[in-house]
């Protein structure tokens, strides 16, 4: 008799497993597919659970010219998701020995004028250092087109006056992603490409994600769209301007690979991972939602790490979970296609589930 009900029980358990499974998604359908149509540029998104996928789909078009149609394991720009491969990059330096976060950013741009300020690393991590963002300068449209130098681009915004003093307020500051991918190539001697290629996606196998180049063929590459009345091809832009604040390819699939690296302390430790995750404080003791390279937030009274990315032609938006271990991420090859709420609403279904 106990096998008989143990027989039934599993069955049950099972049908339940699979009409959850069904259920989910289709509301996960239902959320993406009012915005991304089959006939205009699209998208993919990946939901993930204690790591391993629950949903994983492409939508529309990939290439409207050669009428290529979208394919999950297609390559995008993330825009500011790039941010968070920074902010890892400088805790990896911290965790040797090589800077701290508390260090002056004299120390490794002796020439830059703080004003009288002292302004560190954490505040570049934070957003929270007052140096003018630099994709706000009006003088940014006679510079999109040009290979610049990290120094260079540099020259372009330190002479602007602070928005405000270091630690008195929260403002997303591009510019203190780049000067954190500079101090990352001085401190490390290599260029920030070749050492995010070689301290982060080479020990993870992230194999489809690179720093971005016009130049270089990279198989399986979504093109990028606007929509003006009409959709067009997106701007060109040098990728030596987003830099280490946005100049990053990947898939969903290299995207989960690096959560994955994060939540098991792959790359970093406990008690790294604690600084990279917390809500920091203003001088004034309020919290601003932003950790280093992530915002800390909620979504449906579960806390929520989650960053987002804008870059010409492109979307992405990525939210974890910590205690769901729910990952969910959205990329999008149109502008006009932003995948941040849809993420939200995806996630926010895990949750009350």
């Amino acid at each position: 008799m106990r096998a008989v009900i143990l027989f039934f029980l599993m069955a049950f358990l099972a049908i339940q497993n699979i009409f959850y499974a069904q259920v989910t998604t289709s509301e996960i359908d239902s959320i993406i597919k009012h915005t991304f149509k089959e006939e205009e540029p699209g998208g993919v998104f990946l939901v993930a659970k204690d790591g391993k996928i629950n949903y994983r789909k492409a939508f529309g078009i990939a290439n409207l010219e050669l009428d290529v149609m979208m394919q999950p394991e297609f390559i995008f720009e993330i825009g500011s998701m790039t941010k968070q491969f920074t902010a890892v990059g400088i805790a990896l330096l911290e965790e040797q020995g090589k800077l701290h976060f508390e260090d002056e950013i004299v120390k490794y741009i002796p020439d830059y004028p703080t004003h009288g300020h002292k302004i560190t690393i954490h505040h570049l991590l934070t957003h929270t250092s007052g140096i003018k963002d630099f994709t706000k300068i009006k003088a940014i449209n006679d510079i999109a087109e040009k290979e610049l130098s990290p120094v260079e681009l540099i020259q372009f915004f330190k002479d602007e006056p602070m928005d405000f003093k270091s630690g008195e307020k929260y403002k997303y500051c591009n510019s203190g992603y780049v000067m954190l991918g500079y101090i990352i190539e001085v401190v490390s001697g290599q260029s920030y490409a070749e050492f995010i290629q070689e301290n982060i996606f080479k020990p993870l196998d992230m194999s489809s994600s690179s720093y971005a180049s016009h130049n270089k063929i990279t198989k399986k590459r979504v093109s990028g769209y606007h929509f003006k009345g009409a959709f067009v091809n997106n701007k060109y832009i040098s990728f030596s301007l987003p830099y280490a604040s946005g100049s990053i390819l990947s898939t969903v699939d290299d995207l989960l690979k690096w959560q994955m690296a994060l939540e098991t302390n792959t790359l970093v430790k406990q008690k790294t991972k604690d600084k990279i995750f917390k809500n920091y404080m203003l001088n004034n003791g309020e919290k601003i939602g932003y950790g280093y390279g992530w915002h800390i937030t909620k979504i449906e009274e579960a806390i929520s790490y989650e960053h987002g990315g804008s870059i010409f032609g492109f979307k992405s938006m990525a939210v974890y979970l910590p205690k769901e271990k729910i990952y969910v991420v959205g990329l999008s090859n149109c502008d006009c296609h932003s995948p941040t709420s849809i993420v939200k609403n995806i996630a926010a279904l895990y949750v009350k589930e």
